[in-house]
């Protein structure tokens, strides 16, 4: 009788394909588990992805913005039509509201603050108003104030004489009750300017109006350290020289006003 023949074995499939076909099988339940316990809102995410899109110039495959309309992205360059080039993209609708209603809100914002340091000034003016009448210095300092801060506007003409950096000795009581006014807003930022007329200096220490209201704003400053309780940190002081004036230069009149030195408080919602 003829030998029978065994049965040919027939390879299978390698082990670690075996293991690997597991590990697929578990991370797609895995991911499906995820998308079940997960809610998204497809088109606020819409909104979203356009406003970014629109503002921050994120265009598709990476393209970036740069110079005036020159685009570099994958084989796109030197296109100057920029918003074409946005059109294409597919900018939405959807994303001008967003940004429309985020500049909004910015804008409710910043009104929201400005009237509240505009309510903060007038508060901490009509208390320094009160404190300037009680020493009897209203013919001496105008007040005014901003959003910013209060200004006490003192007389060139009270403190110094002409082409001088010199403090009068009829100034200094006036500066040691402005110290004492001061010192109750010691934890404010406390600025002191300089202003002169536009008349050339001629024959003086000084040689233009630049440097003679540096001088005598610092001459303020250093008077008020000296004498008042203040923090220098908080404290400082700068010229502006003819730059900035209030009356009418070509008057004596009003050179007389535009020589001054400005005393700004600012307020505690202030940018300073």
């Amino acid at each position: 009788m003829a030998k029978r023949k065994e049965d040919e074995v027939k390879p299978g499939a390698p082990a670690w394909q075996s293991t690997f076909a597991d590990l697929m099988n578990l991370l797609l339940c895995f991911f499906v588990l995820l998308f079940s316990m997960s809610t998204v809102d497809a088109e606020k995410f819409e909104m979203i992805a356009a406003s970014f899109n629109q503002t921050f110039s994120i265009f598709s495959a990476g393209a970036t913005a740069i110079g005036d309309g020159i685009l570099i992205s994958n084989g796109v360059s030197q296109l100057n039509e920029l918003d074409q080039y946005i059109n294409s993209t597919g900018k939405m609708d959807q994303g001008e509201i967003v940004s429309d209603d985020m500049a909004t809100a910015v804008a409710e914002a910043q009104a929201e603050l400005e009237k509240a340091q505009m309510e903060e000034s007038e508060e901490l003016a009509e208390k320094i108003e009160e404190a300037v009448e009680e020493n009897n210095l209203d013919k001496e300092i105008d007040i005014e104030f901003t959003s910013q801060y209060v200004q006490l506007t003192l007389k060139g003409s009270l403190l110094f004489d002409s082409g001088s950096t010199q403090l009068k000795d009829a100034a200094l009581p006036v500066l040691d009750q402005v110290g004492v006014i001061l010192e109750r807003y010691g934890d404010s930022t406390i600025e002191i300017e300089g202003h002169t007329d536009n008349v050339p200096m001629s024959g003086a220490k000084y040689s233009n109006n630049d440097e003679l209201s540096s001088g005598r704003a610092l001459s303020v400053f250093n008077y008020l350290l000296s004498t008042a309780n203040l923090d220098p940190a908080m404290m400082k002081h700068s010229g502006r020289g003819e730059y900035v004036p209030v009356a009418d230069n070509s008057t004596a009149e009003g050179r007389t006003m535009n020589r001054r030195v400005e005393i700004k408080i600012y307020n505690s919602l202030s940018s300073y």
